[in-house]
């Protein structure tokens, strides 16, 4: 008699729980702290909000790039599948390998310190990594126990973290404050300067919008992925560029460019000016639940990177397993919880996760670059959606993380290099388990 088939993960999300997962994968602490980081190096108002412009719609550009790759191949595991589509099987397992070992942990782990941060200005009696430990093993108890139980608390926590945005921006647009920042002042910079400065600050505002392309990593849950996985990438990733454009249009009219740069916490240091000293704890409040959101999103999503893996051999086996009930990848889920909490007790994910930012940005350009490969050699597979304003669109894509790829080297090189040695120790690491599965399967 032949065994029952393996569960497999449920597909139970839609448009608008893709859209949610997509606004609550990028929004966490960086709106309310990175304009402050802008304003430093590029002094100008107009051009601070130009550079928030010119990166969501390069994220945006991303989203409708990935769209056609999540559409091709709607399974759980995102970049790694159309890595390994487009290059081998190798490189598809090198992003899994970083995605464990520092960019999705660390990332869980970052996030992480940051909520236990503002929980402590809350309740001082709990420590940062306790509160940081005890969100993360909250969240993955929560995604442990099915779809439904985690993309409901990650759509209501969305929900309040885009209800809370759209009231700042609301009321700091309403309420009676002087219109501080010039937009068209002089810009005091030309040249080569202010197009290092505007760079910088590019880079910035990239990061902010990072986390646009979680859904893909969700496909094997959605329910109509041809359509939901497009729709709910760009669907997101749009209304996030509209609340980050209104939340600096606030910043801007309460605060002067000065001001801004010396404001490390800028969303509470607008509402301070707006509101006192209540309006400023209630963007930490605010804060706080988008931090918890965006742990929550990443979480989720991340999780999915390493059931495909392990059922391809390339990976532990043990993390291929489906719970029979709830359907979840369980395993996945908590092997991850464990390093991303080795990761924050020890201190050691921010240096870390220094040194994959460049391979981060690599993986990104060599993911976009797969739809011009597989439009190529797969010119037949099934392509429910088609990326808009093809070529271009993706070109742009690649030449802007190509473009950071090179700026990371310059700033960075020496992290730079030492992140592409830990990618570099998954080679052995890929021999190994390629060895291991063939002798299993006796050949």
């Amino acid at each position: 008699m032949l065994p029952p088939p393996r569960p497999g993960l449920v597909r139970g999300l839609g448009t608008w729980d893709g859209a949610l997962l997509t606004i609550g994968s990028i929004v966490g602490t960086g709106i309310f702290l990175t304009t402050s980081d802008m304003a430093r190096v590029l002094p100008h108002a107009g051009l601070i909000l130009g550079v928030w412009l010119a990166g969501g719609l390069l994220t945006l550009a991303g989203a409708l790039t990935y769209g056609e790759l999540g559409a091709m191949f709607p399974r759980a595991g995102g970049m790694y599948h159309y890595l390994r589509e487009a290059y081998g099987p190798l490189w598809g397992f090198l992003f899994g390998w970083a995605a464990f070992l520092v960019i999705m942990s660390g990332g869980i782990a970052a996030l992480g310190v940051a909520f236990g941060t503002y929980l402590a200005s809350f309740l001082p009696f709990v420590s940062i990594k306790a509160g940081a430990c005890l969100a993360i093993l909250v969240l993955t108890a929560i995604n442990h126990l099915g779809l439904k139980e985690g993309a409901g608390v990650q759509n209501t926590l969305t929900v309040l973290k885009i209800g809370s945005i759209v009231a700042l921006v609301a009321l700091g647009l309403l309420a009676p404050a002087p219109s501080k920042a010039d937009l068209a002042a002089p810009l005091g910079i030309a040249g080569g300067a202010l197009l290092t400065a505007f760079g910088v600050a590019m880079i910035a505002a990239l990061w902010t919008y990072d986390g646009w392309y979680g859904l893909t990593c969700s496909a094997g849950e959605l329910r109509d992925p041809g359509k939901s996985l497009p729709r709910g990438l760009i669907l997101g990733t749009g209304i996030v560029i509209v609340l980050y454009m209104l939340l600096n249009l606030v910043y801007i009219r309460v605060l002067t460019v000065p001001e801004m740069a010396g404001a490390s916490r800028i969303g509470e240091a607008a509402a301070g000016v707006l509101f006192g000293p209540t309006g400023a704890r209630l963007v930490s409040l605010a804060i706080l639940v988008s931090t918890f959101g965006c742990l929550s999103a990443t979480i989720l999503y991340s999780s999915r990177i390493y059931l495909p893996m392990a059922e391809d051999g390339v990976f532990f086996h043990s993390l291929a397993e489906v719970h029979p009930r709830f359907r979840t990848p369980v395993r996945s889920l908590w092997a991850q919880t464990a390093w991303a909490l080795l990761l924050t007790l020890s201190g050691t994910y921010e240096q870390l996760y220094t040194y994959v930012v460049f391979v981060s940005v690599m993986f990104h350009a060599a993911t976009a670059a797969a739809v011009i490969v597989l439009r190529r050699t797969r010119p037949d597979h099934p392509r429910p959606y088609r990326t808009w304003g093809y070529p271009v669109i993706p070109a742009l894509f690649i030449l802007a993380s190509l473009l950071l790829v090179g700026n990371t080297l310059l700033e960075k090189p020496v992290e730079s290099l030492l992140g592409l040695g830990l990618l570099a120790l998954g080679l052995p690491a890929y021999l190994w388990f390629r060895k291991r599965t063939a002798a299993e399967s006796g050949e």
